[in-house]
């Protein structure tokens, strides 16, 4: 009688033990699914400031840019969609499929600026306008704000990632319903440098 209870503590010690190591692991993945998401929020706010710059910027270039309407309109189409992706995926960074949306968004905004900027080039009276200028250091030193905080997600998002497929995070992540986070990239390469302004 005395080894079957000794069994029984030890049974009861172990199912305790392993609870505890899989509550510690659970938990481990919420704080790195939180992190990952509060980096989101981060670049969330650059993107919100840079969607409000481009308004601005395009009323700015109106005036000139009166036989370019093809091109301004891009640009607002654009950013039309990218608010509308950011909004769904600031809603849920961890859904795969807003954070995909949003890079494709993203990817055409950055070409529908690009494109405004060469345009802008050949318009000396519009460079030299200081409204314009201030816009475009602006829109500058966001994007920049934007690529720091993109990095910044996607180190967060590696190391949810990460932590969810090392045995044996990936049994309770696949039990709990931890998904798969998505980086946040530009997906084209032509498209992945932010556009260069240069106002002398």
């Amino acid at each position: 009688m005395n080894i079957v209870l000794i069994l029984l503590l030890v049974l009861v010690g172990l199912a305790v033990v392993v609870a505890l190591y899989g509550v510690g692991i659970y938990n481990s993945l919420v704080a790195l699914r939180n992190r990952f998401k509060n980096a989101f929020a981060q670049i969330d706010v650059q993107l919100k400031r840079r969607y409000d710059l481009i308004p601005n910027l395009v009323e700015v270039t109106k005036g000139y840019l009166k036989h370019e309407s093809e091109t301004l309109e891009a640009v607002v189409a654009a950013r039309g969609a990218a608010v509308s992706a950011g909004q769904k995926a600031a809603a849920d960074p961890s859904d795969p499929a807003a954070m995909k949306a949003l890079s494709g968004a993203e990817s055409q905004l950055a070409g529908a600026m690009g494109r405004l900027m060469m345009v802008v080039e050949s318009y000396p009276n519009l460079k030299a306008n200081e409204t314009m200028m201030q816009l475009s250091e602006e829109l500058t030193s966001t994007e920049n704000k934007v690529s720091f905080a993109r990095q910044a997600y996607n180190d967060s998002v590696m190391q949810y990632n990460t932590a969810r497929e090392q045995f044996p995070a990936v049994v309770i992540a696949g039990a709990c319903g931890f998904q798969v986070a998505e980086l946040f990239e530009i997906t084209n390469v032509a498209e992945r440098e932010a556009p260069k302004v240069k106002f002398t």
